[in-house]
């Protein structure tokens, strides 16, 4: 027994968080089974469907009703942000008035469980009389708008993931799942890149991903600490203290980049060394150097220069253009450019 801290009663069953957990991590494996047998229920006719969006000439209409009206509208979300126009129709609204959106290039995606939504349903009879292309996403294939499509998805369930099999959970997650893998075939089609990508994205984080390039960020001309790579080691502590960087870049006789010097290369060599200071401050800094460092070309996107910062764990990368030393990026500025 226990006692509800809202309304004062007490209540007869008692949650543990293990049976909470539990029951969370029934619902997940409940809904992963039931896109597990849908993806083995897909056929030939997904390639026809991916082809036929790829092929409209217009905007990709997407509709649904009640919950899974919320799916569609995320599917619309989803193929707009990948290039592929498209927008969320009320079925409703639409047959009040804003129908006059549709045009006879357009494709209609229709969401419905039981296939029998009867404002989908007028929707549809719509299209069909105006030549637009019907896909169903279904969960009865023997339902009215299974059989008014031109192609249909299979998107039945097995059952709700509550014990009373009635709120919309598998049934809508499997319909995203499947939208999402339209989505995705599509963009593979139409030969989508990273670019434009960024095109659509240019706010926040990932628009940085996508759009920041190394020459945005680096350090270039007398910002390089730079040597020639027989500069005493003496010399290059100074010149590593004056740039702030905490490295040193050391080119050899034409200039190309052999190595650099770090804070890190400098207390290991000092405490390896058992000669005179004053020996070692006088060697070349090519005798204690990391030779062929990690480099990157200006043109790269910052956010790879990052990703290999952090999987190699160094904060400073030299910027090489055909063999020449252009710039520098540390860590700290690609962090300051929120790409971390």
């Amino acid at each position: 027994m226990s006692t509800n801290p809202i309304s004062g009663k007490t209540d007869s069953v008692v949650c543990t968080s293990g049976s909470v957990r539990e029951k969370m991590a029934g619902t997940l494996r409940l809904e992963a089974q039931m896109i597990a047998a849908a993806s083995e229920r897909l056929n030939d006719d997904c390639g026809k469907i991916v082809s036929l969006l790829a092929a409209c000439g217009g905007r990709i209409l997407l509709t649904g009703m009640g919950k899974t009206g919320f799916i569609a509208r995320k599917a619309a979300a989803t193929l707009c942000s990948t290039g592929a126009p498209a927008i969320f129709l009320h079925p409703a609204e639409a047959i009040h008035g804003d129908l006059g959106i549709v045009t006879p290039h357009d494709v209609l995606l229709a969401m419905s469980n039981s296939g029998e939504t009867e404002e989908i349903l007028k929707l549809t009879e719509y299209m069909r009389r105006g030549g637009v292309p019907v896909v169903g996403l279904v969960g009865n294939l023997g339902s009215t708008l299974a059989c008014n499509s031109d192609f249909v998805i299979d998107c039945r369930v097995e059952r709700e993931a509550d014990e009373l099999s009635l709120a919309p959970t598998c049934s809508t997650t499997l319909m995203l799942a499947v939208s999402d893998a339209l989505a995705i075939a599509l963009m593979d089609q139409r030969g989508f890149t990273a670019e434009e990508f960024a095109r659509y994205h240019p706010g926040g984080t990932l628009g940085k991903k996508l759009l920041l390039k190394v020459s945005d960020v680096m350090h270039v001309a007398s910002a390089i600490p730079n040597a020639d790579q027989s500069v005493s080691l003496r010399d290059a502590i100074e010149q590593i203290s004056r740039h702030g960087l905490g490295c040193l870049f050391l080119t050899d006789g034409e200039g190309r980049l052999s190595g650099v010097l770090t804070d890190g290369d400098l207390r290991r060599c000092f405490q390896l060394w058992t000669g005179s200071i004053d020996q070692l401050m006088g060697s070349p800094a090519e005798v204690v150097m990391t030779q062929s460092p990690l480099t990157i070309t200006s043109g790269q996107l910052a956010a790879v220069g990052l990703r290999n910062m952090e999987d190699r764990q160094i904060t400073v990368l030299p910027v090489v253009d055909n063999g020449e030393l252009v710039g520098v990026v540390h860590l700290h500025d690609l962090i300051k450019a929120g790409l971390a």
